[in-house]
């Protein structure tokens, strides 16, 4: 992450938010190219403006259902790789799974509250904008814990503390820092994850973790 500045666009129907948002992103040195108060505004203003990244509610006017999450799938299918963060008020599975499946790259998924915490959600952001991703703890806590009788219940509490981190977006080096353990442990563990999860071991860091969600995904159309 070299901090330089990025094009964002802004989808929050909440007018405080979403000036708040705006002030933090700027006051950070990046640049609001546009802001959308509603579902239907926001396909026409990515694709006009086609910002570095787009950050983006699930639930919008008219409908506050999913309006945010279907503009983001939909713009990502015409603007392939935009990178897109999601904000959500709550954790909503089904939303992460569908946005982070599939092998896409340049996505994240962070709770509201995670905006108050000004170096996270910019480092979130920088992240994204960049092509990686960023996942709210309490996200892939919720994924992780929400499987059952997969290859997920094989894994070592440590090999799940590992996997955790990993899919949180963090590299080698800081998941070693973490839990207090050698880089080449944590490269064992993740070796151990992926035999176990029946993936191929990769040393992309973006594509490790997508594999991971992609894998998720896939358990929970099954019928997880």
């Amino acid at each position: 992450m070299d901090g330089s500045a990025v094009r964002v666009m802004i989808a929050e129907d909440n007018a405080l938010l979403r000036e708040g948002l705006v002030l933090l992103l700027t006051s950070a040195g990046h640049e609001v190219v546009a802001v959308a108060g509603s579902g239907p505004e926001i396909l026409p203003a990515l694709l006009q403006h086609r910002p570095d990244v787009a950050v983006l509610d699930v639930r919008m006017p008219p409908g506050f259902r999913d309006e945010g999450l279907r503009a983001a799938l939909d713009t990502r299918q015409k603007i392939p790789g935009l990178p897109v963060l999601v904000l959500s008020q709550y954790v909503e599975e089904s939303y992460a799974a569908e946005l982070l499946g599939g092998g896409a790259s340049g996505v994240g998924y962070l709770l509201k509250d995670r905006v108050g915490r000004v170096d996270e959600f910019l480092d979130a952001l920088e992240r994204v904008a960049s092509g990686g991703t960023a996942l709210d703890p309490e996200v892939v806590t919720e994924l992780l814990t929400r499987r059952r009788d997969s290859p997920l219940d094989s894994l070592t509490p440590r090999e799940r503390e590992v996997l955790k981190l990993m899919a949180e977006g963090h590299d080698n080096a800081t998941i070693a820092k973490t839990l207090v353990i050698t880089e080449r442990s944590v490269s064992k563990h993740i070796g151990n994850v992926f035999l176990k999860l029946h993936l191929p071991p990769s040393d992309s860091g973006h594509r490790r973790v997508l594999a991971v969600l992609a894998y998720l995904n896939d358990h929970q159309h099954k019928g997880a």
